[in-house]
């Protein structure tokens, strides 16, 4: 294990392997010292700020251990970088289905900082989610090491093992609050023979959503629908698409069948507007802005929330919000998604408010200033139910609160 000083007031560790994890977090409870509990840094602006002076930094901790492609699984350490998965994978026309975020340029850090344990905390999913499912529907198994300083393991390495599926769900999307994931194993699925997006120029944002409803019942098989208005067309794939709004509709697949699927969707969707059609790394450098929150990663600190919403409803919550303050949006997952930019500082109730008055849903403070961020209700309040779970989970893996203390409220 190394161990750093990053600044005279905090303390970082850098364990090398399960068990050093384990010591760092038992010394930890029996100091009655919280952790910091991190990758490589790349998500630190994601949730409220945690309260430690040390860093638990998983960085060290990195490498894929296993590799399957024929039977569809990837294990590796949680430190190991996404982008050096991705490179594996891709060599093996594979990839991992749900698409996962790099939210690093949004915070101003670097692009391909994000680590496995990092994507799995978080939960973060990208476009294809909403056909494909979130992060945690591809995590098969994993290791641990709880804030009662005990290691444990959940689900296996086969796509039909479903042993402990339910506790690996239950700790993606945790944000390392009630444990220090330390290997975690995947499943990837074959690559995508083609791509193809048909691109609506012209649309509202209420054209759009009834567009994307479309598509979404066709049987063409979408993989993803997004809207990017004008004024945030112009900031995606290098300013290929101009300054006019763009409606994108992804499909995927064996190139005969792409082909097909295309010509019948864009025969009806040409009738709604004005049709373009991207392909290959035109289509992907898309995706990837979008799938990135590229529009919105300035190198400010101004508010962006994440709101999920029924998908029809999410163009009404933005205009109730743009009555309040100055305000840019984009939609993902058919408009089920919506990316908003805040120039001023509406109270988070009054964002959620706008939620439950159009169809409710769920929002989160994705970026912000630290004070508004350790203020704010960073997360979209639980009902009751979940709540009293969540504490009842927390008290389970971490009855001492040294994991992460702070982050999620």
């Amino acid at each position: 294990m190394s161990l750093a000083n990053s600044s005279p007031l905090e303390t970082v560790y850098r364990p090398r392997g399960v068990e050093e994890v384990r010591d760092i977090v038992a010394a930890s409870v029996s100091a009655g010292e919280p952790l910091s509990v991190e990758g490589t840094g790349s998500k630190r602006g994601l949730g409220r700020p945690v309260q430690a002076a040390r860093t638990l930094s998983l960085s060290a901790m990195s490498g894929v251990t296993l590799y399957e492609p024929e039977e569809l699984v990837l294990s590796a350490r949680a430190g190991t970088p996404i982008a050096e998965i991705e490179a594996l994978v891709d060599a093996n026309r594979q990839r991992l289905e749900f698409e996962p975020m790099d939210l690093g340029p949004l915070f101003g850090r670097p692009q391909g900082e994000g680590t496995l344990g990092g994507v799995v905390s978080c939960n973060l999913s990208g476009p294809r989610r909403l056909k494909q499912g979130a992060a945690r529907d591809h995590v098969l198994g994993l290791t641990a090491v709880s804030g009662r300083a005990e290691i444990f393991k959940a689900g296996g390495r086969v796509v039909k093992n479903v042993t402990g599926y339910d506790l690996s769900k239950g700790l993606t999307g945790s944000f390392g609050t009630l444990a220090v994931l330390t290997d975690i194993t995947i499943k990837v699925l074959p690559k995508a023979q083609t791509e193809t997006t048909l691109v609506l120029r012209g649309l509202s944002e209420e054209e759009a959503a009834g567009a994307m409803a479309a598509a979404m019942g066709s049987p063409a098989e979408v993989s993803g629908a997004a809207h990017l208005p004008a004024h945030v067309a112009a900031r995606v794939a290098s300013g290929a698409l101009g300054r006019e709004s763009a409606t994108a509709i992804r499909l995927e697949g064996f190139g005969p069948s792409v082909a097909a699927r295309a010509e019948h969707l864009g025969k009806a969707l040409g009738k709604v507007a004005p049709l373009e059609r991207l392909e290959g790394e035109a289509s992907q450098a898309l995706w990837r802005d979008i799938r990135d929150v590229r529009p919105f990663a300035d190198g400010t600190q101004r508010p962006v929330w994440r709101i999920s919403c029924t998908p029809t409803r999410g163009h009404e919550i933005v205009m109730a919000l743009r009555m309040a303050a100055a305000a840019e949006a984009f939609y993902d997952w058919q408009g089920g998604l919506v990316w908003l930019r805040l120039d001023g500082d509406p109270e988070a109730a009054a964002v959620r408010e706008a939620v439950r008055r159009h169809g409710g849903g769920h929002a989160m403070l994705v970026r912000a200033a630290d004070g508004l961020r350790a203020a704010a209700d960073v997360f979209h309040p639980q009902p009751a139910p979940l709540a009293a779970l969540s504490r009842r989970l927390k008290e389970q893996f971490d009855p001492a609160g040294v994991l992460n203390p702070g982050r999620m409220g």
